[in-house]
C-alpha cells in the first residue's frame, strides 16, 4: 500500500496486488483519506475482481492487516496470509520496485481529481504495464509474455507506427498496419 494526493491535495490509498512470478500487475484498490481493515478489504476485494483466487498473499505486519475483517476476509476467501520480515522493505522487493515505478514513472507526471480518476488512470498504467512495458528482471519481457502470452509481432524499423499509451504520456513502437 502506498499514499498519494490529488490534484485537490486530498489523500488516497492505494493497494497493489501484483503476481510474484510474472511481475503482472493483477489490480489496484483505491479508498480515499483514512482508512481501516472493513477499507482494507474492500480494497483488496476491488483489485481481485474479475479474477481466479491465489492461494497464497503475501503481506506486511502493517496493523490493518491484524484487523479482525481482513483476517476474516481472507478465511472466507481460504487465502492463507505469509507475513514478510517486520522493519525490511527489501523482504518485498518486487513490490517495491513497483510501487516505486508507479509513482515515478506514473503518477510523479499525471494530475487526478478523486478516487474514481485515480482507479482509472491506474487501470490504463496496468494495461501499458503488464502488456507493454518491457522488464530488465523479466529478460526483456512483458509480464504477460512471462506468463505463458505469445509476444506481439516484431517492428521493422523501416515501417512501424507508434501507440500512445496512458494518454500520451507513453510511445511504445509497434509493427505498421500494411
Amino acid at each position: 500500500m502506498f499514499r498519494c494526493e490529488s490534484i485537490l491535495l486530498k489523500s488516497y490509498w492505494v493497494l497493489v496486488l501484483m503476481d510474484v512470478f510474472t511481475r503482472r500487475v493483477i489490480g489496484f484498490g483505491v479508498e480515499r483519506a483514512d482508512i481501516d481493515g472493513l477499507s482494507v478489504c474492500r480494497m483488496f476485494n476491488k483489485a481481485k475482481s474479475g479474477i481466479r483466487l491465489p492461494r497464497y498473499l503475501s503481506s506486511d505486519h502493517d496493523p490493518l492487516f491484524t484487523f479482525h475483517r481482513w483476517q476474516a476476509n481472507l478465511r472466507v476467501l481460504n487465502i492463507e496470509e505469509i507475513k514478510s520480515i517486520p522493519y525490511l522493505p527489501v523482504s518485498h522487493p518486487s513490490i517495491e520496485r513497483l510501487i516505486s515505478t508507479i509513482r515515478r514513472e506514473y503518477l510523479d507526471h499525471v494530475f487526478f481529481w478523486n478516487q474514481f480518476d485515480l482507479q482509472r488512470k491506474l487501470d490504463h498504467f496496468k494495461t501499458y504495464y503488464n502488456e507493454h512495458r518491457v522488464h530488465t528482471s523479466l529478460n526483456g519481457k512483458t509480464p504477460y509474455e512471462q506468463g505463458g502470452r505469445s509476444p506481439p509481432k516484431p517492428a521493422d524499423l523501416r515501417h512501424f507506427a507508434w501507440r500512445s499509451d496512458c494518454n500520451g504520456l507513453y510511445q511504445t513502437p509497434i509493427a505498421a498496419l500494411d
